[in-house]
């Protein structure tokens, strides 16, 4: 089965702002440290989940992302399609043309495969995963050594500048 980082990086950051953005916007800057996803890509997807209106963008001093509909309305699937991933376990990707150009004797077997994951993860939301103790436990976690984490040289300069 192939499920590229881009699928499971959106259903991280859609995860985390399910967590987070349940009063206010978040940035993604905020969802980059706490997921330790590069910034620069965590744009792209979000351009990708804006388009299929899964978040809406907040501008200005505050601003960042929110979910465009309650967590549990939106399932797992919806965010991988969403990046144009595809959950896909034939080796052909699904083009029918695996053996010399043609359906190999298991193509169908595998597409099969296929359909059941993407029909497993439709029937997953992210309400449901954010109900999950694994999952809270892990929030936890991670927001915690966010709030531990050391502060960068640049904000104790500022700050002693304006001190």
């Amino acid at each position: 089965m192939r499920l590229t980082t881009r699928g499971r990086y959106a259903v991280t950051a859609m995860l985390d702002l399910a967590l987070h953005g349940a009063s206010k916007p978040i940035s993604l800057a905020d969802i980059s440290q706490r997921q330790e996803i590069s910034l620069s890509y965590l744009e792209q997807l979000f351009a990708r989940l804006r388009q299929h209106k899964l978040v809406a963008s907040v501008r200005g001093p505050g601003g960042g992302y929110l979910l465009n509909r309650p967590g549990d309305q939106i399932n797992v699937a919806e965010i991988i399609d969403a990046v144009n991933e595809s959950v896909d376990a034939t080796s052909c990707s699904g083009k029918g043309n695996c053996q010399s150009g043609e359906v190999c004797l298991t193509h169908h077997l595998w597409e099969g495969l296929s359909d059941k994951i993407h029909d497993f993860l439709s029937e997953i939301t992210l309400g449901q995963l954010t109900d999950n103790h694994h999952v809270q436990e892990i929030c936890d976690r991670q927001n915690l050594k966010v709030s531990l984490a050391p502060v960068n040289n640049a904000s104790l300069i500022k700050t002693s500048m304006t001190s």
